[in-house]
């Protein structure tokens, strides 16, 4: 009996084994076709490259919905990319908080779940952040890089209510100067870009974490950056609107004091970002700086 028992764990310790590598393997791998349709040429931003980080293909009811770099040792994405969807810009209800399987250690699905109760203790908090991160975190409240205030349909809106597309952010950004901005943008794009936006909102880090029991356990970000790229736009725009495109970003202080939001060019931002976080030398948000061969320029 004892050699059949151990027979018995050593086969389930392998099969847990074999089906949480199939489930880490989806994050690892390259982005399908059909993922890469939220990215501006179907390019990610380039430059960024490290053991802890993981591509996201950010899916909720069978369907794909934007892209995540994660950072699993970090506990918060690095941007979210994604198509701007034209709206009105009402705020999804009544949708749980939910976190990613593919991340997690034995999961069958790849689509984003609602946190289960009892959850700790199974191995969602080793790769990713969880509620109670956030719930004992007084200086910060939950921030989504895709906001649903930028996407249309329901479970479009829906899908943005995951940990791994939050950050920590002082209250004060996140209810007050970013949400103004997401707003703005977001009238800025549903009048003037006449085809597909691409966004890309990041974060940059210094070291400052949310910490639980004494240990790291979010980073928290020191500035907010985003910026869009919509090669079809209306060239009869104002000029104090056409100019913003085809790309534009901006990027703010996560702090309480002088956060208000720095509005610049895309290469602008490239070049802040080399100097301010750790990316490499090719580092790129979009192909070209999204800056369209001269031939398809009207001006």
């Amino acid at each position: 009996m004892p050699t059949m028992a151990l027979w018995a764990n050593t086969v389930t310790f392998v099969l847990v084994s074999v089906i949480a590598s199939a489930v880490r393997g989806k994050v690892e791998k390259e982005l399908s076709v059909e993922c890469r349709d939220f990215l501006y040429l179907g390019v990610p931003p380039t430059g960024l490259d490290h053991q802890s980080l993981r591509f996201i293909c950010q899916r909720y009811n069978k369907k794909p919905r934007y892209v995540t770099l994660y950072n699993t040792v970090d506990h918060i994405p690095v941007y979210s990319a994604y198509t701007f969807k034209r709206s009105e810009g009402e705020k999804c209800v009544d949708v749980p908080w939910m976190y990613e399987p593919q991340l997690s250690l034995s999961s069958d699905t790849d689509e984003m779940q609602p946190f289960p109760h009892g959850y700790m203790h199974m191995n969602f908090e080793d790769t990713q952040a969880v509620l109670d991160d956030y719930t004992n975190a007084i200086l910060y409240e939950r921030g989504t890089l895709n906001p649903d205030e930028h996407q249309d349909e329901p479970d479009d809106k829906a899908s943005t209510y995951t940990l791994t597309n939050v950050v920590p952010m002082v209250p004060d950004v996140n209810n007050r100067v970013w949400n103004k901005q997401e707003h703005m943008i977001r009238k800025r794009l549903n009048n003037y870009c006449r085809g597909t936006a691409y966004i890309v909102t990041g974060i940059t880090t210094s070291g400052k974490m949310i910490r639980q029991h004494n240990i790291n356990r979010v980073a928290v970000p020191t500035y907010l950056w985003s910026a869009y790229c919509c090669v079809d736009y209306d060239h009869n725009a104002p000029f104090n609107e056409r100019f913003r495109f085809p790309s534009f970003a901006h990027y703010v202080l996560n702090e309480e004091q002088n956060n208000e939001v720095v509005e610049i060019p895309v290469q602008t931002l490239k070049e802040f970002l080399k100097k301010t976080t750790f990316v490499k030398k090719n580092f790129q948000i979009f192909v070209d700086d999204c800056i369209p061969p001269a031939s398809s320029k009207h001006e």
